[in-house]
């Protein structure tokens, strides 16, 4: 008798063990069920592997006038801002800037820092082994900048002479072809900047940006462009259905004229589409 009172309590204990692992394991299940309806609920957009759930965080330079400008706050604004704002609303993000040296904005779309880039690259084949990139946004080209009453006017007039660029720009490869005597900025704007307080014999920059800078009283004078280029979003390599997604909302923003809309607010003129 004393053998069976003892093995009851027993007996009860495993009864509610097993009971308790049922239980564990439907848990499991249920736990399983929502996870799959959260990521059924979230839409497409986990498609992306974008870094921050319903935002689309691209990277800009904020140094870039008129292209990217930051405000005391820290507030970025300025056609490429505005374009990838756009292209957020078409995606059904919420746009999440990022300011970023232009020098490291690559390397940060391609370790994923960023969903993309939208920061006015310039699509060249060495980017293009580091990032992949959507079909053109607009379009602009090199140019060359000097003070008032500079001889210099083309590249072959550099040889020699001291030219400034920014960091991780493509301007690098032509002052290269000119000189060795080559300074950098982290920005274009500080380096014509540098160009109107006497220093440097000409600045290599986009032509719309010494556009811009020649409007805001800056004292330099535009000499011969070197040659057309097209801009485009970069994202990472691998980022297939984002970059088709962003194609197909470039598209759209051309076609209901929202490019042109953007351009001509900041330069007056459409720079979205391609010179003839």
């Amino acid at each position: 008798m004393k053998k069976y009172l003892f093995m009851l309590p027993l007996t009860i204990f495993m009864v509610f063990a097993l009971a308790a692992c049922g239980s564990s394991e439907e848990g499991g299940e249920t736990s399983g069920d929502s996870e799959e309806g959260t990521e059924e609920s979230s839409g497409s957009n986990t498609d992306y592997g974008i870094v921050e759930e319903g935002k689309f965080t691209f990277a800009s330079s904020g140094e870039f006038r008129p292209f990217s400008m930051t405000d005391a706050s820290g507030e970025m604004s300025g056609f490429d801002i505005d374009v990838a704002n756009a292209i957020a609303e078409e995606l059904g993000l919420e746009p999440n800037p990022q300011k970023q040296k232009f020098a490291s904005i690559v390397e940060g779309v391609k370790t994923g820092r960023f969903d993309a880039a939208v920061a006015s690259h310039t699509i060249t084949d060495a980017r293009a082994e580091q990032v992949a990139f959507s079909t053109p946004y607009y379009y602009s080209g090199a140019q060359i900048f000097t003070r008032p009453g500079s001889d210099i006017e083309t590249l072959e007039d550099l040889e020699g002479k001291e030219i400034a660029v920014s960091k991780g720009s493509t301007y690098s490869k032509f002052a290269e072809e000119a000189t060795e005597n080559i300074k950098t900025y982290d920005s274009d704007v500080v380096a014509l900047q540098s160009l109107a307080k006497g220093r440097h014999d000409a600045v290599i920059t986009d032509f719309l940006t010494g556009k811009e800078a020649m409007q805001q009283d800056l004292e330099i004078e535009a000499k011969k462009m070197i040659e057309r280029s097209e801009q485009a979003v970069a994202v990472a390599k691998d980022n297939d259905k984002l970059l088709e997604d962003i194609n197909a909302a470039l598209e759209k923003l051309r076609e209901d004229g929202t490019l042109a809309e953007i351009s001509n607010e900041y330069f007056g003129d459409d720079i979205t589409t391609k010179p003839e």
